[in-house]
């Protein structure tokens, strides 16, 4: 159930944050700006030699603070890294490829796969290993046309592209009429710039910005 739980919760959203930085203070602080303007899952990823410890510490604070917050694990690529962010606490886990050995443990521990998928071959396979949800990746090489082309090969997957989402209404807009359910948001909306500055201001107005956007599109989830 917490699986469909959390699927359900960034279809809502319509669009998923995600975002690695070294310092646990511009971890938490761009935390707490997605939250407080209405984000309610984030991806943080395993990206650099601070990545687990920050992970364990950002669950912790969302634990006591943002109860209500889904904090998941993304860039997960191996059986090791699974098993560290699972026994972490991790809501969810996304991942760059298809490894059905971070599947099994996603799977064992009920909760979300998410993996990255770039040709039909690797959907199919990672249907094979129930991903209910799958990562297209890179989404800015792939292309709205990717999805619409091969959706109807999959009828009934959830796609979201991760990569070459722009938080403009066009772009967006053509992702949504592709057949996607959310999209993935990474630097156009937590810049490295908005980190080395801590911007947070320009943070909440992008938030509010690809939300509002998000708003005006008639979804139809398929």
């Amino acid at each position: 159930m917490e699986n469909e739980v959390i699927i359900s919760a960034i279809i809502k959203q319509g669009m998923l944050p995600l975002f690695y930085n070294d310092s646990l203070d511009v971890s938490l602080d761009i935390v707490r700006t997605l939250y407080n303007e209405g984000v309610r899952v984030i991806e943080y990823t395993h990206r650099g030699n601070e990545a687990l410890n920050n992970f364990k510490k950002l669950k912790d604070i969302r634990d006591s603070d943002m109860k209500d917050l889904y904090l998941g694990i993304g860039t997960v690529r191996n059986e090791p890294e699974a098993l560290d962010y699972v026994n972490a606490g991790a809501d969810f886990i996304v991942a760059p490829i298809v490894n059905p050995a971070v599947a099994t443990i996603a799977s064992s521990n009920n909760i979300p796969w998410v993996p990255g998928c770039m040709t039909p071959s690797e959907i199919n396979l990672a249907q094979n290993h129930k991903a209910k949800l799958i990562k297209i990746f890179p989404a800015n090489i792939l292309g709205p046309e990717f999805v619409s082309s091969i959706k109807e090969l999959f009828p009934g997957q959830l796609f979201m592209p991760t990569g070459g989402v722009n938080i403009e209404t066009e772009n967006i807009k053509a992702w949504f009429n592709s057949g996607v359910c959310a999209v993935g948001m990474c630097s156009k909306l937590v810049s490295k710039e908005i980190m080395n500055n801590r911007d947070y201001a320009e943070l909440s107005t992008r938030t509010k910005l690809a939300f509002e956007i998000i708003g005006t599109i008639d979804r139809k989830i398929s």
